[in-house]
C-alpha cells in the first residue's frame, strides 16, 4: 500500500476546495436575472440539496452588515461559503441554509443573494419571507436622529447620488468622474469662505432594508465629505450625516410599478445635500 505524504494530502484538499468554489457549481436557479442583479422570478433550491446539509447558525450582526455592492469575498468572510453547489466565479446567486435560536425554538430559513453582472450583491431574499424578522429580533441600535432641515442663513446644495456614484456604490472608488469634478468645483468655492460650517447629508430611496439604507446614506455622505476635504475644505468644518430613506421627496411611485420603473421614479430620493453656512459663500 502506498503512503500519501502529508504535503500531498494537503495539496489534494486544496485542489478539491478550488474545484468546489470555482468550477462545478450551478450558475443559477432563479429566472430572468438581469444585469442589475434583479430576478424576474426568485427560485430557491430544495433544502435537501444543500452541500452543507446541516446549515449554520449565522451571526445576526454579520447579516445586518450585508447590503448592495458587497463582493463575494466579503460575503464569504461574513457568512461563509454558499451551502449549495454554487461556484465562486460566473454564478449569479448564492444560497444559504440558516438556523436561528428563538424563544419558541430553532427556526430554519433559506437565504439567497443575487449578483449583478459585475459579481456585486444587489438583491437579497428569504424563504419563508417571514425569516427577515429574525434580523429585527435581536437588539438593534436606535436609528440615527433625522438630520435637521436647512437653518436660517444656510445655503442648500442638492446633488443627485446617481450622478455622483456608480450604481450601488458609496466609496471613493465609486465616485464618477463628473461627480468628482462637481464636488471639487464646490470645494474650491467653499475653501475661500470664512467661518465655514458644512453638513453633508446622504439620502436613499425606500428600496432595501432600513438598516442597509441608513448605512448606505452615511457612507455616501462620508465619501462626499472626504472629496471636499481633499479639495481644500477644512476637515474640521464638515460633518457627515445619514438620513437613510426617512426623508423622501417623491410621490406617486407605487410599489406596483415594474422594478426598473420604480428605481427610475425614486431617483430624486437618492441624493446628497450640503447645508453650508459661511461668510463669502457664493
Amino acid at each position: 500500500m502506498k503512503r500519501i505524504s502529508t504535503r500531498g494530502a494537503a495539496l489534494a484538499c486544496g485542489i478539491a476546495a478550488v474545484v468546489l468554489l470555482a468550477g462545478c457549481g450551478t450558475r443559477h436557479v432563479s429566472r430572468g436575472i438581469d444585469a442589475q442583479g434583479q430576478a424576474a422570478e426568485v427560485v430557491f433550491p430544495e433544502a435537501a440539496r444543500a452541500v452543507l446539509r446541516e446549515g449554520t447558525f449565522p451571526s445576526r450582526e454579520a447579516l445586518r452588515t450585508i447590503g448592495p455592492g458587497a463582493t463575494k469575498d466579503q460575503l464569504y468572510q461574513s457568512l461563509g461559503r454558499p451551502h449549495f453547489r454554487e461556484a465562486l466565479y460566473g454564478v449569479r446567486e448564492w444560497d444559504y441554509l440558516f438556523h436561528f435560536r428563538t424563544p419558541a425554538g430553532v427556526v430554519t430559513c433559506q437565504y439567497k443573494v443575487i449578483f449583478d453582472e459585475h459579481a456585486r450583491a444587489q438583491s437579497f431574499h428569504w424563504s419563508p419571507a417571514s425569516c427577515v424578522d429574525q434580523l429585527a429580533e435581536a437588539s438593534v441600535p436606535a436609528a440615527a436622529p433625522a438630520p435637521r432641515p436647512a437653518a436660517s442663513g444656510e445655503t442648500r446644495i442638492e446633488l443627485s447620488a446617481d450622478a455622483l456614484f456608480a450604481f450601488a456604490g458609496a466609496g471613493l472608488g465609486d465616485i464618477l468622474a463628473d461627480g468628482r469634478a462637481r464636488l471639487l468645483e464646490i470645494a474650491q468655492r467653499l475653501s475661500a469662505a470664512r467661518d465655514l460650517r458644512v453638513r453633508v447629508v446622504g439620502h436613499t430611496d425606500r428600496i432595501g432594508g432600513d438598516a442597509a439604507n441608513q448605512a448606505l446614506s452615511l457612507r455616501r455622505a462620508e465619501t462626499v465629505r472626504q472629496v471636499l476635504v481633499d479639495g481644500g475644505v477644512p476637515a474640521s468644518a464638515i460633518v457627515a450625516e445619514g438620513a437613510g430613506e426617512a426623508r423622501p421627496v417623491t410621490t406617486g411611485c407605487g410599489d406596483a410599478l415594474p422594478r426598473r420603473a420604480l428605481v427610475q421614479c425614486l431617483a430624486p430620493d437618492r441624493r446628497v445635500e450640503l447645508f453650508v453656512h459661511g461668510i463669502g459663500v457664493q
